[in-house]
């Protein structure tokens, strides 16, 4: 495996290194750079490779000086982790990972390839800025997921040029291994919210082994939350008022319940299909209660997921009330007439009384 060092990589990495093979072979090959995240902090703290066939992005984050003596094994195990959590077929990434062979530094001397690895840098500083204040530590080797879903190469000139890293990367590498892009244990979710004048139902299908994170930020796409507020699951053997296990995303809610648990390292396939029921709850002002049924386990699934296999029911708008307050809210939306109608509207925004096409339509879920 081939990795071009940008200048502000290999100086601190302290190797002297050759020129880069144009000979070898792009889909293993990549190039690196080291940049910073947080302007207030006064060293770099993400490195960002993108792999020179399909621009495929991975992102370590947080990677101090210290840690660069261990950058080789680091940069593997995050190629590795960025495709599994992409739910790649595992065969497929061991034998990437096997031909691919140790890590080689080179020099980057390619203007094209620094300019991409730029790009995704930059990209990868907005996202963990959305998701993360920077104010505790934190590690992750998967923060380019989000950079691979967004279409690259794109020019008025050449429209036709653009494509979607993730699928140049798993397209490549079912055609170099001759194996199935996908082929993981899953589940057919069945998820309800009850608002009482109708119920808002989603079927997903994730996999088994998806995080609680995840499956959080899958709900919230599938429903149109905005993220705004707490949540929580609660796993029930059939007593409604006894979960099994409360799972909660941070230290601080554990203060508040004792008997909670903390999300890291969580999956469904800890508790499904053993439990019968699983709540999602939203927002502990409105309290959204979201009732997740297990439909199905696929054992041998082979497609991509998550998927949104099909959708009924609009969400309620953010901060309505919970489900009286939204009752009310949908009545006067109902009608024009009402006098508290353009208020209610104004408020509402872009809100719509009924899903649109697109809401409604099976697609892959992407973060």
């Amino acid at each position: 495996m081939q990795i071009a060092l940008t200048k502000k990589l290999a100086d601190p990495l302290g190797v002297k290194t050759p020129l880069s093979q144009e000979n070898e072979n792009p889909l293993f090959s990549w190039t690196a750079n080291w940049t910073k995240v947080w302007e207030n902090r006064r060293t770099e703290d993400l490195v960002v490779l993108v792999n020179h066939e399909t621009r495929f992005t991975v992102a370590i984050y947080q990677v101090k000086r210290k840690d660069l003596k261990n950058l080789e094994s680091m940069v593997k195990k995050a190629i590795e982790h960025s495709l599994l959590v992409m739910n790649v077929n595992p065969e497929i990434v061991d034998e990437y990972m096997r031909r691919a062979g140790d890590v080689v530094w080179v020099q980057n001397h390619n203007r094209q390839t620094a300019s991409w690895v730029t790009k995704a840098g930059l990209e990868c500083c907005f996202h963990i800025g959305r998701k993360y204040t920077g104010v505790e530590k934190m590690f992750s080797d998967t923060v380019g997921e989000q950079n691979n879903y967004l279409s690259v190469n794109f020019s008025a000139a050449n429209p036709d040029a653009a494509f979607v890293p993730y699928r140049a990367m798993v397209r490549a590498l079912s055609e170099l291994t001759s194996k199935p892009a996908y082929r993981y244990r899953a589940f057919e979710l069945l998820i309800t919210l009850d608002l009482d004048v109708y119920q808002a139902v989603r079927r997903i299908i994730v996999p088994a082994d998806l995080s609680f994170e995840r499956l959080h930020e899958v709900l919230q796409s599938v429903f149109g939350w905005k993220d705004y507020h707490l949540y929580d699951f609660a796993v029930h053997a059939g007593d409604p008022d006894e979960p099994v296990a409360r799972i909660v995303p941070d230290k601080e809610s554990l203060e508040y319940d004792e008997k909670a648990v903390l999300m890291e390292g969580q999956t469904l396939a800890a508790f499904l299909p053993n439990y019968t029921q699983v709540i999602y709850t939203y927002d502990m002002g409105d309290g959204w209660e979201h009732q997740i049924e297990l439909v199905h386990v696929l054992e041998d699934y082979d497609q991509e997921s998550p998927f949104l296999v099909e959708a009924s029911g609009q969400t309620p708008p953010e901060d309505v009330g919970g489900v009286g307050g939204y009752v009310k809210f949908r009545e006067i939306m109902l009608d024009p007439g009402h006098p508290e109608y353009p208020a209610m509207k104004a408020w509402a925004g872009y809100w719509s009384l009924e899903l649109t096409d697109y809401d409604k339509r099976p697609r892959v879920i992407h973060r």
